[in-house]
């Protein structure tokens, strides 16, 4: 995309008539595009709204735009920091963190911003603590979001944000998808390695000892690193591919967008990704945690006094691998396997209490986002509800 597309999108965006921008939605990349979709394909669906979409994402294609819908690119930087300041309507919608802490700030105009939680994790140790603060509706997964947000309010004297108990739709879309697939062929255990990113993660501080050990107990692995990863340190990915990538036990998925990993494999190696919250209760399937240092944003966590489910789950939905016992995580991944039955009954029961609204979240959270549009416009101007 070029300078000049860029003005041009903002422009075509700028020329809407104040109607066409009462819901705008923004996504800065298409890894955002899954949590949104649903809610946007709702809006212009069965409530019949018109929604504008922006995405920074650089070259992936938008989604097929039914009636109802306008698609813009605005590249990130300039043109997007300018977009952000100067918008005008009634509603943003966004799963982007940090609204108002970095370079993209609330409009100048009155705007009311809703944040979608594109995860089931905590709000209080891997998010900056200030990461929520400028947002005036969360769309919460569960009930611990709910309790992490009120107590920072609550501490900090900060206006009571408007929190819907909304859930979360990719939990259901798993639990849907895997009910219409066929059970996983027997056969030889697989194990999906998905870690958390950054230097202290799985991949970065055990990830090749690790492989090894799997695979010379005969299970299998496939290697999906976060996305970040393979930006930021594409050689580590390189170098675990060109080591593993001859033995046929051992597959690479580069796309976390993907889901057949998710299906073909007996249990999830992770270490602190919340994804490991929707494989164990979307999948009901275990985890296996190694133990490396947490990933930490907001060194204050501890003040709230609420344990963070990254934490919680590390007890509830599987095992712990320590570091000095890597070599014996074949160990560790049968003893899981044995407790298969098990864990499913718990994680039943874990997904029923961790998440609102099951089989109904993206209902909920499309018509809260109209009803709120409709409230802003019919008042003449959109502002912070408190």
């Amino acid at each position: 995309m070029t300078p000049w597309q860029d003005w041009s999108s903002y422009r075509r965006f700028q020329k809407l008539p104040p109607r066409d921008r009462n819901i705008v939605f923004y996504s800065e990349t298409h890894q955002d595009w899954h949590h949104l979709q649903p809610l946007i394909d709702f809006l212009v669906g069965p409530l019949a709204r018109t929604v504008c979409h922006v995405t920074s994402e650089p070259s992936v294609p938008l989604p097929p735009g039914p009636p109802g819908l306008h698609g813009f690119r605005v590249r990130a930087g300039v043109m997007c920091t300018w977009l952000f300041q100067t918008l005008k309507a009634d509603v943003m919608v966004l799963t982007m963190l940090d609204l108002g802490n970095f370079h993209l700030k609330r409009s100048l105009h009155p705007v009311h911003y809703v944040y979608v939680f594109h995860s089931m994790g905590s709000t209080h140790m891997v998010d900056h603590e200030n990461s929520y603060d400028h947002y005036d509706t969360l769309l919460c997964a569960g009930p611990h979001h709910v309790e992490e947000i009120r107590r920072r309010e609550q501490m900090t004297g900060l206006p009571a944000k408007h929190l819907v108990p909304r859930g979360y739709p990719r939990l259901e879309r798993l639990v849907e998808i895997a009910a219409a697939r066929p059970p996983k062929a027997s056969g030889p255990t697989t194990v999906l390695l998905a870690p958390t990113w950054g230097d202290r993660s799985t991949l970065h501080v055990c990830g090749e000892p690790l492989i090894a050990a799997l695979l010379g107990a005969g299970i299998h692995v496939i290697l999906r690193p976060h996305y970040q990863t393979a930006r930021l340190t594409p050689r580590l990915v390189e170098g675990l591919v060109a080591r593993f990538g001859g033995d046929p036990r051992f597959r690479h998925v580069d796309r976390m967008e993907e889901s057949d990993s998710l299906f073909d494999s007996d249990l999830l190696i992770s270490d602190w990704s919340a994804m490991a919250i929707e494989y164990a209760l979307g999948l009901l399937k275990p985890v296996l945690f190694v133990d490396v240092p947490p990933r930490v944003r907001n060194p204050r966590y501890g003040e709230l006094g609420l344990e963070p489910m990254e934490m919680r789950i590390r007890r509830e939905l599987g095992a712990i691998l320590p570091l000095d016992r890597v070599a014996e995580a074949p160990r560790y991944v049968e003893a899981l396997r044995r407790d298969a039955p098990g864990f499913r009954e718990r994680s039943v029961a874990f997904r029923e209490h961790w998440a609102f609204n099951f089989g109904r979240s993206v209902e909920v959270g499309a018509r809260e986002i109209a009803r709120i549009a409709d409230e802003r416009a019919g008042l003449g101007v959109a502002g912070r509800v408190r």
